[in-house]
C-alpha cells in the first residue's frame, strides 16, 4: 500500500533526544501520541455457509434390491453356518455311532472266536482220549500177538509160568493141568521135581499152549493165559471183554466146559509124573 506525499507530512515529525529530565508520565504520553504506522491485519475471511442440516437427507433408505441383495446375505451366511454346524454334529454323531457299532461288532466276533476256541479244546480233548484208547488198544494186541508169537517161538516159557506157580501152592500134592505138548515138555524138563512135591501132571486138551490150571484140596489157581491176561487189562484200567480175542475158543473145537465135564468123567485117569 503506497502514501502520498501529502499523507507523509503530517505522518512524520522530527525526532528529538529525549529531555531525561522530564517526568515518567511525559514520555508515555508522547508514545501514545505518536501515530501507529504499521499495516493494519488484513480482515478474516467470510465462513463458507453450511447448509440447513435436513435428517431426511442425511438417512439413505436402502432400495429393494440392496435389501433383496442384503437377505440372501445373511441366508447364505446363515446356511453355510447352518451346514458347518451339521455337518460338525452329524460327524460326530457318526463316529459315536460307527464307534458303537464297530465295538459291537468286535465283541461279538470275540465271543465267536472264543466259542470256536471252546469247541476246539473239547474237540480236541475228545480226539486226545480217543487217539489214546486207539494206542491203548493197539498196544494190548500187539502184547497179545506178541505172547502168542513167543510162546510158539518158545514153548519152553511154560516151564517159568509153573515154576511160578508152584511157588504159591500153600501145600504139595497137586494135580497139574497142562495141554498135551506143554505137559511132554515139562515131564522132561521137571519131572523129577514134579515127582519130589507129589504133583501129578494131567493133560487138558482144553487148554492152550502156555496154559496151566493147578488144583490142590484147598485151593485153585488159575495160570491161563486168558487169566493173566484179563489180570493185566484190570491194572490198566481196561475191561476184559472190550479187548477180548476173537478166537477165545479153546483149540480143536473143544469148549471149555465140556473138557472139564470130560475130565471130571475120566476120574483122574491122566498121565501123571
Amino acid at each position: 500500500m503506497s502514501i502520498s506525499r501529502h499523507q507523509a507530512v503530517g505522518a512524520y515529525q522530527r525526532w528529538k533526544p529525549q529531555d531525561f529530565d522530564a517526568p515518567e508520565g511525559t514520555l508515555e504520553l508522547e508514545a501514545e501520541a505518536a501515530p501507529d504506522l504499521r499495516e493494519p491485519p488484513p480482515a478474516p475471511e467470510p465462513e463458507p455457509e453450511l447448509p440447513a442440516y435436513d435428517p431426511l437427507i442425511e438417512l439413505k433408505l436402502p432400495t429393494a434390491e440392496e435389501i433383496e441383495r442384503m437377505h440372501e446375505e445373511i441366508r447364505a451366511a446363515g446356511f453355510e453356518e447352518g451346514k458347518r454346524e451339521g455337518h460338525a454334529e452329524g460327524l460326530a454323531a457318526g463316529e459315536r455311532k460307527g464307534y458303537a457299532e464297530g465295538k459291537a461288532r468286535a465283541e461279538a466276533e470275540a465271543a465267536r472266536l472264543a466259542a470256536l476256541a471252546d469247541r476246539l479244546d473239547q474237540s480236541l480233548s475228545g480226539i486226545d482220549h480217543e487217539v489214546a484208547e486207539e494206542l491203548m488198544a493197539l498196544a494190548i494186541e500187539l502184547a497179545r500177538q506178541v505172547v502168542h508169537r513167543t510162546l510158539d517161538e518158545h514153548p519152553e516159557a511154560i516151564l517159568d509160568t509153573l515154576r511160578a506157580a508152584l511157588q504159591q501152592l500153600p501145600q504139595g500134592h497137586a494135580q497139574i493141568r497142562l495141554h498135551p505138548e506143554d505137559l511132554a515138555l515139562v515131564r522132561e524138563h521137571m519131572g523129577e521135581q514134579i515127582s519130589h512135591g507129589g504133583h501129578r501132571l494131567q493133560e487138558d486138551f482144553a487148554l492152550q499152549r502156555g496154559d496151566c490150571r493147578i488144583d490142590t484140596q484147598g485151593a485153585q489157581l488159575d495160570a491161563t493165559l486168558e487169566t493173566r491176561w484179563r489180570r493185566v487189562l484190570e491194572s490198566l484200567g481196561r475191561e476184559h471183554a472190550q479187548f477180548a480175542p476173537q478166537d477165545a475158543v479153546a483149540p480143536d473145537g473143544i469148549d471149555d466146559n465140556d473138557a472139564r465135564e470130560d475130565e471130571r468123567s475120566a476120574g483122574g485117569d491122566g498121565a501123571s509124573a
